[in-house]
């Protein structure tokens, strides 16, 4: 089977006992996400939640002038629309696919009813959003201290962890947009990474050629939310064996 179509390929939902993954199942959409597909706009009333299995979403924060700034991206670890769980309907930022892949996707007229406190959707979804609110936390710190070239290779590196191998799909255009950077500071840290060999670029594309040393130019922000991330990861993977 392919991986994309496993329930279990998205960790909170791994993360459930197997009768209530398989009470869930029927209720789960599989769909494909296009990159640069928008999910949720700012204010508007959630009508799904969505748990990628192979696609990367983007959480963006949008200005009044049009500008932007990315928040967090969230892959197979997670889901979309914690707001749900929070007695909300909305959301304050925008959700968009940054890569292209497979996420299932659940109605919110379901989802509200089976997430009381303490069920077992709540505790790994809950989890979730505890290391998805350390990112945004560490990324607002960045975006203010750190240099560009330092915020490309956090990025790149967040990115890379929820892809498999070492290949982004995605382009400079699209990162600068992202980061809420020009187009021009980013094709130039671009250069210098492709230069002392850390990357390779082709058009729609990324391929991270020397990740120690990307690992050694990054700021502390990706060490930080690596270890969360590492931390969510081994919750997630205790609840799904203790679930079985």
């Amino acid at each position: 089977m392919d991986s994309s179509s496993d329930v279990k390929q998205n960790l909170v939902l791994a993360a459930l006992p197997t009768p209530d993954r398989d009470r869930l199942r029927p209720h789960l959409e599989l769909i494909y996400m296009p990159a640069g597909r928008t999910l949720h706009e700012p204010g508007e009333r959630l009508s799904y939640a969505y748990f990628p299995t192979t696609c990367i979403v983007s959480l963006v924060c949008i200005m009044e002038d049009g500008t932007s700034a990315q928040l967090a991206v969230t892959g197979p670890e997670g889901l979309v629309g914690t707001s749900l769980l929070m007695g909300r309907g909305t959301t304050s930022n925008r959700s968009l696919i940054q890569c292209a892949g497979y996420a299932y996707r659940l109605r919110a007229t379901f989802l509200n009813p089976e997430v009381p406190p303490g069920s077992y959707l709540h505790r790994p979804a809950l989890r979730f959003t505890h290391a998805l609110v350390t990112q945004m936390g560490q990324t607002a710190a960045c975006n203010r201290h750190h240099a560009v070239d330092q915020q490309v290779c956090r990025w790149l590196l967040l990115t890379l962890d929820r892809v498999t191998g070492n290949e982004i799909k995605m382009t400079q255009e699209s990162i600068a947009t992202t980061l809420g950077v020009q187009r021009e500071r980013i094709s130039e840290v671009a250069s210098h990474l492709r230069t002392d060999g850390l990357i390779a670029c082709r058009r729609g594309s990324i391929t991270v050629m020397d990740r120690a040393q990307l690992e050694q130019r990054v700021c502390e922000c990706y060490a930080v939310v690596a270890k969360e991330y590492e931390a969510l990861l081994r919750d997630l993977r205790a609840e799904s064996t203790t679930g079985e």
